[in-house]
């Protein structure tokens, strides 16, 4: 198990360090630490009620912490950012969004240009551009004319995705951005996540709950339990039939794929062993 030593080299882009978070008093994290890099993705992993999406929520601001702080490139603390700026620098991509009624897809695309807009929409004269861009790696460009309420779930979690890549930030926070989500669109979601590293140097932060599809995006896991950083490091070092077996309550078997070498993992529950008929 890993004591938290991050699995690349590249630039530090945020960096949580020693945060207590909670709700009304009530701690649910606890002396957290966590650090993404320029150029990789970090999964946090966990139990329900860990504390993953708190504390991703923590590092966009959008949570109080009651201590620690939050550093972003160049040692500049979070706290200290006009929200405009800080708004260039961090997004993030929430489990839930109000649904607009009558707005097109465009539309809601571009309210990812909100930091780069006064009052005119001509003030942004990248904004076109880069929402196209958005909306066509997103695979939204065909609805780009649909109002959003008419959308299925996968579809509009598509839609939520491109805007916050229409934000163009170089730290891109995702809390289970695979919901709602089919087969198809969860491998393509996780493939356009692992594009935005390592063809965009974007530092990508991301809540999953599926352990393989962790292990087959992220160069570093963060493995929550209880509020608790247990385990931090690649998904090799992380995922231990020990750790996951303790962590999640269940015994978890956990092996190497020999083809690709990724880490898979297996929860054995009762009917784990059942031979088809």
């Amino acid at each position: 198990m890993s004591s938290g030593a991050p699995s690349t080299d590249g630039e530090q882009s945020l960096r949580g360090s020693n945060l207590r978070l909670g709700y009304h008093g009530v701690p649910v994290v606890h002396e957290a630490a966590i650090t993404l890099r320029a150029g990789s993705v970090t999964a946090l992993v966990g139990p329900n009620g860990s504390g993953k999406s708190t504390l991703l929520r923590a590092l966009a601001r959008l949570h109080p912490i009651t201590a620690g702080v939050v550093h972003l490139a160049g040692g500049t603390a979070a706290a200290g950012l006009p929200a405009r700026e800080f708004a260039r620098r961090v997004t993030l991509l929430a489990q839930s969004r109000p649904v607009p009624n009558g707005v097109t897809v465009r539309d809601v695309v571009g309210y990812g240009r909100h930091p780069y807009r006064g009052r005119w929409r001509a003030d942004d004269p990248q904004g076109p551009a880069v929402i196209a861009r958005a909306m066509d790696v997103t695979g939204v460009a065909a609805m780009a004319d649909r109002p959003v309420d008419e959308l299925s779930g996968g579809e509009l979690q598509r839609v939520w995705l491109a805007t916050c890549l229409a934000q163009d930030t170089p730290v891109l926070l995702l809390d289970e951005p695979t919901t709602f989500l089919d087969l198809r669109y969860q491998v393509e979601i996780l493939d356009l996540v692992r594009d935005l590293a390592d063809d965009h140097d974007v530092a990508v932060g991301v809540v999953l709950h599926d352990l393989n599809q962790a292990a087959a995006v992220a160069d570093e896991v963060v493995l929550l339990h209880d509020g608790r950083v247990r385990a931090a490091g690649s998904p090799a070092e992380v995922f231990t039939e020990q750790a996951l077996t303790e962590t999640y309550g269940i015994r978890i078997e956990v092996s190497t794929d020999p083809v690709n070498g990724l880490v898979n993992t297996r929860p054995m529950g009762r009917h784990a062993t059942r031979i088809p008929v």
